[in-house]
């Protein structure tokens, strides 16, 4: 089953009830951020990095420590190109069903992970976006206790259950606007379409006007409003 029609109404939801968490840009700026989680992944991540260079884009990506650990070489390319990493936990196991060593252990490895690949420290390496987007307030405690910032979703294409390419631009294009922070899959569930979608889905955006920003400036023009 898909929920695709269903999580612009959980976003309206989320948003004002999790103010502390990043779900979009400023409303007021034609900026917009491409996300990619799950990856890296040894075919599709260099795929989709291909598209981003043709177009000079800067994206996001939420990594998951097991992957990383597999790809080095790739995830040091990507960061060599100037793209914002994140974290997306270890193994892709649900936050609420961890407990708070568990958590905290899934997060600092996977910083290790980068760390080890990229060499960036784990102070460089702080937005959390949870798997499936599934989050407790517990969890929002933890992560600000910690010292992570929080990185959720406005445009959610659920390109993860492979819709077709089209169906999945048609979604983010119908509802991206000022501010949209769009998810997408760059890993072995949705990572197959990954670079025809963006290759599909950037030029439609850029001849709208949207210039295309990391989640660190769409964290800078939060603080800023």
């Amino acid at each position: 089953m898909q929920f695709a029609s269903l999580y612009p109404l959980v976003y309206r939801i989320l948003k004002p009830t999790f103010p502390k968490c990043l779900w979009c840009g400023d409303p007021n700026s034609k900026t917009i951020a491409l996300t990619f989680d799950d990856g890296p992944h040894p075919q599709y991540t260099p795929e989709l990095l291909a598209v981003l260079d043709r177009y000079n884009i800067k994206a996001s990506f939420f990594w998951l420590g097991v992957c990383v650990n597999r790809n080095p070489v790739i995830a040091k390319t990507i960061c060599d190109r100037g793209h914002w990493i994140g974290l997306h936990s270890y193994d892709h196991r649900n936050f609420p069903m961890l407990s708070s060593t568990e958590l905290q252990q899934s997060l600092e490895k996977t910083q290790a992970a980068i760390h080890n690949a990229c060499n960036l420290q784990p102070s460089q390496v702080r937005d959390v976006r949870p798997p499936n987007g599934l989050f407790t307030p517990e969890t929002l405690k933890l992560l600000r206790q910690w010292n992570y910032r929080a990185v959720m979703w406005s445009v959610v294409p659920e390109d993860w259950v492979r819709p077709g390419v089209t169906t999945v631009v048609q979604r983010v294009l119908q509802q991206v606007q000022n501010g949209s922070l769009i998810v997408l899959h760059d890993g072995a569930c949705g990572g197959q379409d990954v670079a025809a979608t963006a290759e599909s889905l950037i030029p439609q955006l850029l001849q709208q006007g949207y210039q295309f920003v990391t989640v660190d400036t769409l964290w800078q023009q939060a603080v800023l409003r």
